[in-house]
C-alpha cells in the first residue's frame, strides 16, 4: 500500500511534487482548480505534459490523484446547476487525465431533500457524459467517495455507491474513493479484526473490490454514527490508530493507495502525519499477520 497526502499544488502544479517530498509521500493528492470557485484554471497543455514526465520520472511519488470541485453536484434538479456542474468536472477530469493522475476523486453532490432514488440517474448519467467527453487517450477513472452520510449527500453507503455505478452501466471508468472517517461517521465500525474484516467483506459483496482505487485515511473528530464529516489527525480521533490499522492493514486492500486529508497543524499533512500513518498501516499488517 502507498501512503500520501494531499498537498498544495502551487500555479501549474509547479509545486505539488516538491511539497509531497517534503511531507515524505508516496502518492498525492492535489485539487486541478480551487476547490471552491467555478472558474478552471488555464492550465497549457506544455504545463500539464511537464508535470506528467515529472511524475513518471520520480523517484519517490508513484501516483498522483484529482480531486474534484467541491461545488459539483450531479444530484440536484437544478438544470442550471447540474448543467454547470458538468462542465466543470469535465475540465476537472480533462486536466486529471492530462497530468497522467490515477484517478478523480468525486462527491457526487445532494438531493437536497428530494430522496437518493430521484437523482440515480442523473448522477450515472452525468458521469457517463462527462467520461465520453473527456477520454481521449489515456483513461482516468471518476472515483466516487463515500459521505458521512449528513443531509441529502449521495454515497452514504456502499449500496448507494453501487446503485449509481449499476446506474451507469457498471462503467469500468468508475471506480470508488473510500474515507475512513466518513465510513466511521456513516455507523460502520472497524474496532478490531473481526469488524474490519466485515466492512471489507461488505465492501467486496456489493462493489467489489475492483472499483477500490483509493482511500482517504483520516481519524474523526465526530463519534461513530455521527453523521458529519469532520477530520482529525491520525491517532487524534475517536477511531484511533489501532482501528485504522486493522483496517487498513487488512490483506484484501494492499493494492491501494491511503491519501491523508487530516488538518496537520492548520494547513493540512505534514511529514510526522505521514510517518503516523505509516506506523499504523505497519502495526496492522503486523496484527492480521499475527493471526
Amino acid at each position: 500500500m502507498l501512503v500520501g497526502a494531499h498537498v498544495r499544488a502551487g500555479p501549474g502544479f509547479s509545486l505539488a511534487l516538491s511539497h509531497g517530498d517534503e511531507v515524505g509521500a508516496d502518492a498525492i493528492q492535489v485539487f486541478t482548480q480551487s476547490p471552491r470557485g467555478w472558474k478552471p484554471s488555464p492550465f497549457s497543455g506544455d504545463v500539464l505534459s511537464r508535470f506528467r514526465e515529472s511524475l513518471a520520472s520520480h523517484a519517490t511519488i508513484r501516483r498522483v490523484f484529482c480531486h474534484a470541485t467541491y461545488l459539483i453536484n450531479l444530484a440536484t434538479s437544478d438544470e442550471s446547476l447540474y448543467a454547470r456542474s458538468l462542465d466543470c468536472l469535465l475540465d476537472n477530469l480533462r486536466v486529471a487525465r492530462e497530468i497522467g493522475a490515477s484517478g478523480l476523486v468525486l462527491h457526487a453532490g445532494s438531493h437536497r431533500g428530494e430522496g437518493f432514488e430521484s437523482c440515480v440517474e442523473r448522477v450515472a448519467s452525468g458521469c457517463r457524459k462527462v467520461l465520453d467527453a473527456a477520454q481521449a487517450g489515456t483513461a482516468c477513472p471518476i472515483l466516487l467517495e463515500n459521505t458521512a452520510g449528513a443531509g441529502g449527500t449521495v454515497g452514504r453507503s456502499f449500496t448507494e455507491l453501487a446503485r449509481l455505478i449499476e446506474a451507469a452501466g457498471r462503467d469500468e471508468r468508475l471506480g470508488v474513493c473510500l474515507d475512513t472517517q466518513h465510513l466511521w461517521a456513516s455507523g460502520v465500525a472497524y474496532r478490531d479484526a473481526d469488524e474490519a474484516h466485515a466492512a471489507v467483506e461488505a465492501f467486496d459483496e456489493v462493489l467489489g473490490l475492483g472499483r477500490l482505487r483509493c482511500i482517504h485515511g483520516n481519524d474523526s473528530k465526530v463519534p461513530l454514527g455521527s453523521g458529519r464529516d469532520r477530520h482529525a489527525n491520525i491517532g487524534e480521533g475517536t477511531i484511533g490508530g489501532a482501528a485504522l490499522g486493522w483496517l487498513l492493514g487488512h490483506p484484501s486492500i494492499q493494492e491501494s493507495t491511503v491519501l491523508l486529508e487530516v488538518p496537520g497543524a492548520g494547513k493540512g499533512p505534514r511529514r510526522e502525519d505521514v510517518a503516523a500513518m505509516r506506523r499504523v498501516h505497519a502495526e496492522g499488517l503486523a496484527s492480521w499477520a499475527a493471526r
